[in-house]
């Protein structure tokens, strides 16, 4: 296979991310996508097509920076060091970024590399990358390091897209697991709003239990209707005593071991553990509550508990079942403590305490979407460990595409 040895300038052209000049408020909140390394975090595409923040067309216009083309790279530079996209649309980046454009020859007007192989082959380099950056408050790679990576590729773009083929299929289930899991969630989200908020859960007679007269009284402790034999209760009060087990230090947790760790991060299992004594039986599901975070994972598999800041939750009220209980926390809004250990306010919040018929039906309903919720993150934790022990090898060429 013939190959092209060069540095990485000579296939892209490497620009730099740029903020508003300012705070103004009439440069956010406009069309333009504008991405920080943040969004890259929460990103479980390859690919990126919206932001959390835009700016205006007068805050691009006060920015040093470029609009991206579509298929651009986009690297973050500076700690977080190595969040990798491909453009979906056109965006723009802050200061955190080094932007990979895709360079094509002046003669065939043809490209040398293509942005998905580039994509892959950086992932590879990601560690390297990060032990090149300097700083004293924190790292940054300079866009002259980027530029100067040595890096040898297939000659045949069309070589380069097939080994891209193979890890973006692997990727493309990936997705596609997370988007069916994202569907379930908002079912079960969209079905206990109709029950437990709207209070149109069948009646006696199959019938939406509200707009049938279902009978509604008031509680004066919630300053609301509510269903006649509903009541409420703090979530300190439902709680069950979980049981004692070790806790796994984020330093310990490995990438690769027997039981998922589970912690208060973004990412939904953070590593493994072979601590036999740290392993949490759910003969009934658990939620994690991360009391910094505050993210909530349901957790319906064998796990073992992260130990800075995760609280395990068990109700031990029937009328108050797992499933009813998860959709209950996800309705609870801790946004105005900071940061804060939040578990203490969790616990001193009061909420609904539907009938129990009612709650034991919804459990059953929505049962077998979170049993699929699992089995899809397990099989994306085995597809992406096979991507990544494929990816440097196809780089390498120590596995050839037929």
């Amino acid at each position: 296979m013939n190959k092209i040895k060069c540095e990485l300038s000579e296939l892209v052209e490497v620009k730099n991310g740029s903020t508003p000049s300012t705070k103004r408020q009439d440069f956010y909140d406009g069309d333009i996508v504008w991405i920080t390394p943040k969004d890259l975090s929460n990103n479980k595409s390859k690919y990126v097509y919206s932001s959390e923040r835009k700016i205006t067309k007068s805050g691009f216009d006060s920015c040093s920076t470029a609009l991206l083309p579509v298929g651009s790279v986009l690297l973050s530079s500076r700690a977080p060091i190595g969040l990798l996209a491909i453009c979906g649309v056109e965006v723009c980046t802050n200061q955190g970024f080094k932007n990979l454009v895709i360079k094509k020859d002046e003669i065939s007007n043809k490209a040398k590399i293509s942005n998905e192989y580039l994509y892959y082959w950086l992932k590879t380099k990601v560690k390297y990358i990060d032990s090149l950056g300097t700083g004293t408050t924190f790292k940054e790679v300079s866009k002259g390091v980027i530029e100067n990576l040595a890096i040898e590729i297939p000659k045949d773009v069309k070589e380069q897209q097939k080994i891209a083929l193979i890890l973006s299929s692997l990727d493309s289930k990936i997705e596609l697991n997370n988007r069916i899991n994202a569907e379930l969630e908002a079912m079960a989200k969209t079905l206990y709003d109709y029950w437990f908020v709207q209070f149109e859960f069948p009646d006696a007679n199959g019938k939406p239990y509200k707009t049938s007269g279902g009978k509604m009284v008031w509680n004066e402790k919630l300053k609301r209707e509510i269903p006649e034999g509903w009541g409420s209760e703090y979530i300190g009060d439902l709680l069950s005593s979980e049981s004692s087990t070790n806790k796994i230090p984020t330093s310990e947790i490995l990438t690769n071991g027997q039981t998922p760790v589970i912690d208060q991060s973004t990412d939904f299992i953070a590593g493994f553990t072979n601590e036999t004594d740290s392993i949490i039986k759910t003969t009934e599901p658990r939620i994690v509550f991360g009391d910094h975070t505050r993210i909530l994972k349901f957790i319906n598999f064998e796990f073992a508990r992260g130990a800075d800041g995760t609280q395990v939750l068990l109700s031990k009220n029937k009328r108050m079942p797992q499933h009813v209980f998860y959709q209950t926390l996800l309705k609870v809004d801790l946004s105005n403590y900071g940061y804060a250990r939040h578990f203490k306010f969790l616990k001193e919040t009061r909420v609904i305490l539907p009938d129990e018929r009612v709650s034991s039906k919804f459990e059953g309903t929505v049962k077998a979407s979170h049993d699929l919720i699992r089995d899809n993150i397990f099989q994306n934790q085995k597809l992406a460990e096979l991507r990544d022990w494929l990816l440097p090898m196809l780089m390498n060429g120590q596995v050839k595409v037929n």
